[in-house]
């Protein structure tokens, strides 16, 4: 469905009444439909602003082997506008230590291009020396939320990694994702990068997934296709898994796109065992697993029937941890695998009329903190992503007032697309994501609800 307000704003007849009333004017967000490349900074001007930390002679590396032309705050031209800024914050260590981050910014931020990206690279808070070093690396968080809403209404997406000592060897894929068009729908995230996962010998920069076999559940429509599509662009031997209802919209995917349909109701009592004799039979093997199936049964808690809150919980968690069990003692996990969990902004903040859901989705956020842990010594990881308003044809039956609302309730001022939630999964899936795991992200513009 297109978006009313930015039709409202680009009419020469009503552009005029939209800005006198003070209304959003939401700019198009910048994204791309094609793969990784090589060199996906080609063309764009990063500004490096740094603090004399341990990252940043890496990041430099990094941002010119990626085509960047890359420069800091005392060789940039007066007309110049960065597309990208990377502030590599892990030398700073005291309270003293935040003038040099206003002084070195406070020039440069209004002068970031529209739709541009802004990385905050901060020292992990468990690994300082002091109290008080811990406590200014997690300033730097709230530093970067803030600066993500002030620059949002721009397209300006702003996220911030913690980034362990040893593990600057880990940042090429995380700044290619958060500096790239990928993220254009990420902001006011906070990601931690650590080595505690073993690295994978090979890390592609394009065509990242060729060799590997994914299975997305609930890959018939919406983000679960979306996700489907964008694994595929990137080489993937897929496996469609929906419902049976389903089945006839899994075959025209698979003609499309190419891979394998799996009917299958995940729910059901022998799912586990079905869907691990076909992955034996068909593939000998798993690389990517993204659990995307799931549903809603809202009703407050002193109106649901007990089936609405059974059916949520078999779907939405029982029956995920059933095949993850059933998966990991079937030995059919490969090692470097990636399992990728859709939960929800409602299992960060909660929702009215969703304790089912939300319980659901909060407790994957838990389980893969816990399960990445388990299985990083087999360089699998395990990482969560919450989707915020995301138009779908879900909210295109949403009231016109609540779907505007839930639009707008974001730093971005606009709703997000399938595409956005399929390229954080399609980052975390990649190789180049070994330092991320048991991290559970947003995917919301920065959305104001559960900030």
């Amino acid at each position: 469905m297109s978006d009313l307000l930015k039709e409202l704003n680009r009419n020469t007849f009503t552009g005029w009444l939209v800005r006198a009333l003070g209304m959003p004017n939401p700019v198009n967000l910048l994204r791309q439909d094609s793969g990784y490349s090589e060199y996906p900074f080609k063309g764009k001007t990063a500004l490096l602003a740094t603090s004399g930390g341990y990252l940043e002679g890496d990041v430099h590396g990094m941002l010119t082997s990626g085509g960047a032309d890359v420069r800091n705050a005392y060789n940039l031209k007066d007309s110049e506008r960065p597309d990208i800024l990377v502030v590599e914050a892990s030398g700073m260590t005291t309270v003293e230590d935040y003038p040099q981050l206003y002084e070195q910014l406070q020039p440069l931020v209004r002068r970031i291009a529209v739709n541009g990206r802004v990385l905050v690279l901060a020292p992990l808070p468990r690994q300082a020396e002091t109290a008080v070093a811990a406590g200014v690396a997690r300033g730097l968080e709230g530093f970067a939320r803030s600066l993500g809403k002030e620059l949002g209404p721009r397209g300006v997406t702003v996220n911030l990694a913690y980034v362990a000592r040893d593990a600057a060897d880990r940042l090429d894929m995380v700044l290619r994702f958060f500096c790239g068009p990928q993220t254009a729908y990420v902001s006011g995230q906070a990601i931690t990068v650590t080595a505690e996962t073993r690295a994978p010998a090979e890390l592609p920069r394009e065509r990242l997934l060729t060799g590997k076999v994914a299975l997305v559940t609930g890959a018939a429509r919406g983000i679960g296709l979306a996700t489907a599509q964008r694994l595929r662009q990137e080489g993937a031997e897929l496996i469609y898994l929906d419902i049976p209802t389903a089945a006839g919209e899994l075959e025209k995917v698979c003609q499309k796109l190419g891979g394998t349909p799996l009917a299958l109701d995940i729910a059901a009592e022998d799912a586990p065992q079905q869907l691990i004799a076909f992955i034996r039979e068909k593939f000998g093997g798993l690389d990517i697993l993204v659990h995307n199936a799931g549903i809603t049964r809202d009703k407050t808690l002193g109106k649901m029937p007990v089936s609405f809150w059974r059916q949520v919980m078999q779907v939405n968690l029982a029956s995920i941890v059933a095949i993850d069990e059933a998966l990991l003692k079937a030995e059919l996990l490969r090692d470097s695998g990636r399992l990728v969990y859709l939960s929800s902004i409602s299992g960060v903040a909660g929702n009215f009329g969703q304790t089912n859901y939300a319980t659901t989705k909060a407790a994957l956020i838990g389980y893969v903190a816990a399960l990445g842990s388990q299985l990083a010594s087999r360089g699998i990881c395990a990482n969560a992503v919450a989707p915020g308003f995301i138009e779908t044809a879900m909210t295109d039956a949403m009231p016109f007032f609540t779907r505007e609302a839930g639009r707008r309730l974001n730093s971005l001022k606009q709703g997000g697309q399938p595409r956005d939630v399929a390229e954080l999964i399609c980052f975390l899936t990649s190789p180049g994501a070994c330092g991320i795991n048991g991290n559970t992200i947003r995917v919301c513009g920065q959305g104001l609800i559960g900030a």
